[in-house]
């Protein structure tokens, strides 16, 4: 099987795995930098919002295989001013985010305004879909939206980058009942079958535990994932993150997509431009170790999905 050509391979390292930055928060992203800073949120402007992410993209893109940007905050001015060099491909996010000021995500949308064939004319090379997944009466519109989202990426040529995120309902979280690990892998079950280029998704247990704990769970996400897949980085502390990516990739995962563990700390810092481009850019180029070391090449995922399907289109 030829692999060349994949619409995943832009965004990896030489190794095959991915060292991936995300920049696409929102409304959280002010949230985060008026707690950081002590200022009001209604104080943080969209110019300060901006003009972080693409500190981000100058200072982290050196180090990362990908970025993931939002159309709202910086992506026009980041593809203007070529913030990034070119061994870091650009993601854009493709997710209509319902959002109250300061609350959690808690519903996805597929972005109108976001024209695949555009924005591949415009240098982007994937898109990338949130999905809030629960176990609620809304789960067969989620799976039709996804395979929606699927299916314009691949028309356009993009990368399609699916992130499940899963979440308890009223009820599970009242009668304590949610399970974070068994949510996970159920999301994938139902999810990762849409063949999206890459499954991104939760670490077991936030991070926490050994590494062998960690992997023995995260095998169980890899038994029902036969596309290439990655960890985000949301829910687990940052002192954590290299640990759980370790475990991941050891489990089968190809990497991560993640934001928080990387750039959080330069947020409250008096310089953080200079935070970024020393203690940030440092953990950067650290996970990127960690995954050419323990991390799945996409195309040993690729080849081993066709070979299970028999060599089958």
């Amino acid at each position: 099987m030829n692999t060349e050509h994949s619409p995943v391979a832009p965004l990896s390292r030489p190794s095959g795995t991915f060292a991936m930055v995300a920049m696409d928060q929102r409304d959280s992203l002010r949230t985060m930098m008026a707690e950081r800073t002590g200022r009001d949120r209604d104080r943080v402007g969209d110019g300060d919002m901006t003009g972080f992410k693409l500190a981000v993209a100058r200072e982290l893109g050196p180090y990362a295989s990908a970025l993931l940007i939002d159309r709202h905050y910086g992506c026009d001015r980041m593809l203007a001013e070529r913030a990034l060099p070119d061994s870091c491909a650009p993601i854009l996010a493709a997710d209509a985010l319902t959002q109250e000021p300061g609350g959690p995500v808690t519903g996805t949308a597929i972005d109108q305004a976001v024209v695949p064939d555009a924005a591949a004319a415009d240098g982007i090379r994937a898109l990338k879909l949130l999905v809030i997944w629960q176990r609620d009466g809304l789960r067969a519109h989620r799976t039709e939206m996804a395979e929606r989202f699927v299916r314009m990426c691949r028309a356009a040529g993009l990368a399609s980058v699916l992130e499940p995120v899963a979440r308890p309902t009223p009820g599970e979280a009242a009668e304590g009942t949610f399970r974070l690990n068994d949510a996970i892998v159920e999301a994938a079950t139902e999810l990762a079958p849409l063949r999206p280029s890459l499954y991104k998704c939760q670490v077991p247990d936030g991070g926490k535990g050994t590494v062998e704990r960690i992997a023995a769970e995260a095998a169980r996400i890899h038994a029902v994932v036969d596309v290439p897949w990655v960890v985000l980085s949301q829910g687990v502390e940052p002192d954590d993150f290299p640990r759980a990516v370790e475990a991941a990739c050891r489990a089968g995962a190809s990497g991560f997509l993640a934001g928080r563990a990387l750039w959080t700390s330069a947020l409250g810092a008096p310089d953080p431009v200079a935070a970024l481009r020393g203690e940030c850019a440092e953990r950067l180029r650290l996970l990127g170790e960690i995954v050419d070391r323990h991390g799945r090449p996409w195309w040993s995922a690729v080849r081993e999905a066709h070979d299970a399907e028999g060599g089958a289109a």
